[in-house]
């Protein structure tokens, strides 16, 4: 019974440093070997964690919001942007794949194109698709910005998990900002 009692112990210790160690761990891809620096990114219009602008939706203009961001690692060869919304009914919902965009760039202004290659979202069209959740449903949309050791050459319509799985390995950094959104 004693031996039972030792495993049982070290069984718990295990499962709580293997819990520790995932907190401790970044919930995005990182380049190999080396410990992500996170970037800032923000947008003028929102603050993190409130409502998205209408303006920013498809019940307005639907037009993407501007975006600024600062931390850029030295030897960021492209950024990439992603947005998607993880409260989706059938699952992630993604509304906007931006990749190869120029690392000297700081921000995106309200309405952006013509930077970088245009993926596409799950409306099936490339570019910026705002939230648009089902009626009476309030949801997270998470922008997320990667600065990559590389361009990835990717071409126009890529998905999003095409580009992801274009940059594991060469992510320097990367940083999150979420909104909300419900009708």
């Amino acid at each position: 019974m004693s031996h039972y009692r030792v495993y049982l112990w070290l069984a718990v210790l295990c499962f709580l440093a293997l819990g520790l160690a995932c907190r401790s761990q970044p919930a995005e891809p990182t380049a190999e070997g080396s410990d992500p620096m996170t970037i800032l990114l923000n947008s003028s219009a929102f603050t993190e964690g409130e409502t998205i602008p209408k303006k920013y939706t498809c019940d307005g203009e639907d037009v993407s919001p501007p975006l600024s961001w600062s931390g850029l690692p030295t030897g960021t060869r492209s950024l990439l942007l992603i947005v998607d919304d993880p409260d989706a009914p059938r699952g992630t919902w993604v509304h906007w794949v931006l990749v190869d965009l120029p690392p000297d760039l700081q921000g995106l202004p309200e309405g952006a194109q013509g930077e970088g290659i245009e993926g596409k979202n799950d409306s099936g069209r490339q570019g910026y698709g705002g939230p648009c959740p089902p009626r009476g449903s309030n949801h997270r949309y998470y922008f997320k910005l990667y600065a990559l050791d590389r361009a990835l050459g990717l071409k126009a319509g890529v998905t999003k998990s095409e580009a992801e799985k274009a940059m594991q390995g060469h992510v320097l950094a990367w940083g999150q900002f979420m909104g909300r959104y419900g009708r």
